[in-house]
């Protein structure tokens, strides 16, 4: 890189938070390639094209003519490598595929450029990383290449940016790189506080929602009164602000050694969030007792639009877990995941699982005022509407 030129720049993974990073650093003027782990290859990303496709969903629908190279080409002449990869394995698997790919996009690392791993590691993972790129590629850290820990996650937004190094090392370009005028303070902090920050907000917030879930079951569908207090803190909280985290629990317990109250509460969280999915099926039922209504005579409409392409494959694996729970006792169930809320005609009574604050209103602009149709909001509580 001559002096004064922007730095290369290559964002290995096209998925949601990957595209937000090249595209944010391609309107800059930095030269940038994001790459489509399933087919080995780096596409250009020129500033134009960042302007016209605001995310990534849009870029891939439309496919433009876009200059591609091999994947290992754009990788050994970048600067920077940012390592924002789609998961979508699960259990015992996840940590197997994570490695893999970040084998990938380290392999053929040029001496003099830095990793920014965007992917939560859980307490010492970093250190793992780095063993493993020093491993794969013959270099040494700090000395050859630079690493970075940058995790993503909805719970960060409006806090301060911590970015880990090793001893803190400050990167001017890449505080450029990721400045976003949204006038969020970003430190360079060394790795362990950098894990520690983030192990400690995402276990603080998804506990907060393990105990609101657990509280609400007591109470589910017993017409509690709505306070202010529940206007706020349950009803407004979906199993689409539930599951966001899962991921990162997950690997949150993966880093830990042996139980103790930290493992209690990661894995109490995990829990309480996986089995809402079956607190919603005993409220489906219930809904069905009430109303006196058969499963033969009851369809399922699950109204929960995911993003195909975020880096985590949490809320689409739940998905897939509440369809199948709701197919073991109502066999008429279909998704609904597109902009748009449309039923089709049937004599049957619809019951429609509304997943997020978004789907609900997208379900009641339809002003949908039938006797045959019944909508469960998923949220702690369970509340039901048009029964």
């Amino acid at each position: 890189m001559s002096a004064g030129s922007p730095p290369s720049v290559v964002v290995y993974g096209l998925s949601t938070e990957g595209y937000r990073v090249a595209s944010s650093i391609a309107v800059k003027g930095s030269k940038v390639s994001i790459i489509d782990e399933s087919a080995k290859m780096a596409i250009s990303l020129k500033a134009d094209i960042a302007r016209t496709y605001p995310d990534v969903r849009s870029l891939v629908e439309d496919e433009p003519l876009l200059g591609l190279e091999p994947m290992d080409l754009a990788i050994g002449n970048a600067s920077y490598v940012f390592f924002a990869p789609r998961i979508r394995k699960t259990g015992t698997d996840v940590k197997a595929d994570v490695s893999a790919k970040f084998k990938d996009a380290v392999k053929v690392l040029k001496k003099g450029s830095s990793i920014v791993y965007m992917l939560p590691t859980g307490l010492g993972g970093s250190g793992e990383n780095i063993a493993l790129v020093e491993h794969v590629t013959g270099m040494s850290v700090d000395k050859d290449f630079s690493y970075y820990y940058l995790p993503t996650s909805i719970i960060n937004t409006g806090q301060e940016v911590m970015i880990g190094s090793a001893k803190g090392k400050q990167d001017n370009n890449l505080a450029k790189m990721l400045y976003d005028d949204s006038r969020r303070k970003t430190s360079f902090v060394d790795l362990r506080s950098a894990e520690m920050v983030h192990v400690t907000r995402t276990i603080s917030h998804y506990s907060g929602i393990a105990g609101i879930i657990e509280v609400c079951k007591k109470t589910a569908g017993d017409n509690v009164p709505s306070t202010e207090l529940m206007n706020g803190a349950f009803n407004e909280l979906y199993i689409d602000d539930m599951t966001g985290g899962l991921y990162d629990l997950r690997v949150i317990g993966m880093s830990l050694d042996g139980a103790g109250p930290l493992m209690y509460l990661v894995n109490g969280s995990i829990r309480a969030i996986e089995g809402y999915v079956k607190l919603l099926i005993d409220q489906v039922r219930s809904a069905l007792k009430r109303n006196d209504l058969k499963a033969s005579r009851t369809k399922v409409a699950i109204a929960w639009t995911l993003d195909s392409q975020e880096m985590r494959g949490d809320k689409i694996e739940l998905l897939s877990l509440l369809e199948t729970r709701v197919k073991d006792y109502i066999g008429d169930v279909e998704r609904h995941q597109g902009p748009t809320f449309d039923l089709y005609n049937t004599d049957k009574t619809t019951v429609v699982i509304v997943c997020s604050k978004k789907d609900l209103e997208k379900v009641m602009s339809k002003n949908l005022q039938s006797d045959s149709l019944i909508v469960i909001k998923a949220n702690p509580l369970c509340e039901t509407m048009h029964e």
